[in-house]
């Protein structure tokens, strides 16, 4: 049987920073993605999630302008990028592969209580200079954060506990399904008054990716970014790139906690909790060679 591989694929990578949120320009970026993911479906499964940070932010500044209904909750502002990322990448896989593409509407357990709900730091939406990010703060009441040179506004990001279709999934990858899911983090949903329902905030999409990896046991989880790696003193002239590295080492640097910091926290996890498993930080035009080891970086147990 075909190993497993679960690809995190960012919000970002599907849309540039800075660049219009248009329906073209996701096009072009997926096809690209598209097209790197297809050269592993000889060998491997495939399970594909997607961040929504953009689009989710997009869509809920289009529900704020329009008042004549009451903006809807960001939890099925979740839900609708899922479908709309989802149908964009099934279109260009299907170009590309025979295997049979599969969306799974999924939804990921949050708990309520998670002090995340208190501190909100997940960056969504578009990117915006001091001035006005403070403006659009004022308008539609939202928390802002200093994102590198811009602004961006922030929402609560608790720890994805559970999610509800693994079962689901791990079957539609057993009959050799490219399967995507847990997009933009998935649905968050609660224990309240002993049902799960719908809870406002934004799940991490490498957290809940390395969930899932974990939960299905994946030998390889592999996050792309529009970066080859991770770097020591990024963006310095003494910058230096971790080709490989093992998680005790890992754990004795820090990294920008906007960027590559979760993205490191989820890699750590996945490789402390699946015997033999591989996980990859790699550019996401790079992705096969990422898996053979000549790009990216590959972090060990």
């Amino acid at each position: 049987m075909k190993p497993t591989i679960v690809i995190a694929l960012g919000g970002n990578a599907l849309l540039k920073r800075g660049q219009l949120m248009s329906y073209d320009n996701q096009l072009a970026n997926i096809s690209i993605v598209a097209r790197s993911i297809s050269k592993l479906v000889d060998k491997y499964r495939i399970a594909i999630v997607h961040g929504n940070g953009p689009q989710v932010g997009l869509l809920a500044q289009q529900n704020d302008v329009y008042t004549s209904v009451p903006a809807y909750p960001l939890s099925c502002l979740v839900a609708e990028t899922q479908g709309m990322i989802s149908t964009i990448l099934i279109q260009e896989l299907r170009k590309l592969v025979v295997q049979p593409v599969t969306s799974i509407i999924t939804h990921v357990e949050v708990d309520v209580n998670d002090a995340a709900f208190l501190e909100p730091n997940k960056f969504i939406g578009g990117v915006y200079d001091k001035q006005e990010a403070e403006s659009l703060a004022q308008q539609y009441h939202w928390q802002i954060k200093q994102d590198g040179q811009y602004y961006r506004r922030v929402v609560a990001s608790p720890k994805p506990l559970s999610i509800q279709e693994n079962q689901i999934i791990r079957s539609a990858l057993d009959q050799d399904n490219i399967v995507i899911c847990c997009g933009g983090g998935g649905i968050p949903v609660s224990q309240q008054e002993g049902q799960l329902s719908n809870t406002d905030c934004v799940i991490d999409k490498d957290a809940s990716a390395s969930l899932l990896a974990k939960e299905i046991q994946a030998e390889y989880f592999l996050i792309l970014t529009d970066g080859d790696g991770i770097y020591l003193n990024w963006g310095k002239e003494n910058q230096q790139k971790l080709d490989q590295v093992a998680v005790q080492e890992l754990l004795t640097y820090q990294f920008d906690k906007g960027s590559m910091q979760p993205k490191v926290d989820a890699i750590i996890d996945y490789v402390s909790n699946v015997n033999n498993g591989i996980g990859i930080i790699a550019d996401m035009n790079f992705v096969l060679e990422a898996l053979e080891g000549e790009a990216g970086t590959r972090v060990i147990k």
